[in-house]
């Protein structure tokens, strides 16, 4: 009996004609309609208007793939560079390709989306959301629809997973993967599986905190939730995760996890100020 999956799996769905309908972009659809059904019955249950439903999937689904790309593109595509560069008297080893050629942010069919930098572009289409739309602040607003972005997340990864993209190190494991359209030749930790996990388990979390504790009523509550379940998670397993560009690996902690810190440390805040304020309020 073997002790790992064989996994070949073809990221294309099916071909139709010139066009190619990819299960990364099919998944990544599906997440966002998903969150468009999970927040419309939060706005319904609280009366809140369907324009402002609307006019945020318009803020949320420009500023999650633009940020995606961008953060892809600022924050990995970094190369060592044949000769340092000095610039003010600093040594520079490494450069970013797209500075030089900025246009090319624009070539999406290379491929290329970051989770972090999505999520930058979400907390920046809020801003202006809130500012243009609803005017109740950025953490009511997440505090209505992350719920839905968990279950995104668990979709998207599996998109991951059918491009056979982003997994971890080697494993003994009886689940591991050799992910053969890559050239692995030994099983590797199927990471992609394990972030699904955990975004569902995040999900059915701030599923039951809306409805059976009313939480949306702590503000910042399931947002701080959020925040922790999904990037204190993504902090932790990015330890048996391979590096996605090569100058991470001199590195003491990968860009990763750097990227979630801050998230991490907004998400204590958050929780802390939420039941300490709750508290207050029932005293």
């Amino acid at each position: 009996m073997l002790n790992y999956i064989i996994w070949n799996v073809d990221p294309a769905l099916l071909h139709l004609g010139p066009l190619t309908i990819r299960w990364y972009g099919l998944l990544w659809a599906l997440g966002i309609y998903a969150t468009l059904l999970i927040t419309q019955k939060i706005f319904k249950h609280e009366k809140i208007s369907e324009l402002w439903l609307d006019k945020l999937f318009m803020y949320t689904v420009i500023g999650a793939v633009v940020g995606a790309r961008l953060g892809h593109c600022l924050f990995y595509e970094w190369q060592l560079l044949p000769e340092p560069v000095t610039f003010l008297g600093i040594s520079f080893k490494y450069g970013n390709h797209y500075l030089g050629s900025p246009w090319e942010l624009l070539y999406v069919w290379r491929g290329g989306l970051a989770s972090h930098g999505g999520a930058i572009g979400i907390l920046i289409a809020m801003i202006l959301y809130n500012k243009n739309v609803s005017k109740k602040g950025i953490v009511w607003i997440f505090d209505r629809l992350l719920i839905g972005v968990a279950l995104c997340g668990a979709s998207i990864r599996l998109g991951n997973l059918m491009n056979s993209e982003i997994y971890g190190n080697a494993t003994s494991l009886p689940w591991g993967f050799i992910f053969v359209r890559t050239g692995e030749t030994q099983a590797m930790h199927p990471t992609q599986i394990y972030e699904i996990l955990y975004c569902l388990a995040t999900f059915v979390i701030l599923w039951w905190l809306y409805w059976k504790k009313e939480a949306y009523k702590k503000s910042g509550l399931i947002f701080g939730v959020f925040l922790i379940g999904v990037f204190g998670s993504r902090f932790l397993l990015e330890f048996i995760k391979l590096n996605q560009e090569a100058f991470e690996s001199s590195m003491p902690i990968n860009m990763g996890q750097i990227l979630s810190l801050p998230f991490i440390v907004w998400g204590i805040t958050l929780i802390f100020r939420a039941l300490k304020l709750s508290k207050k309020t029932t005293l």
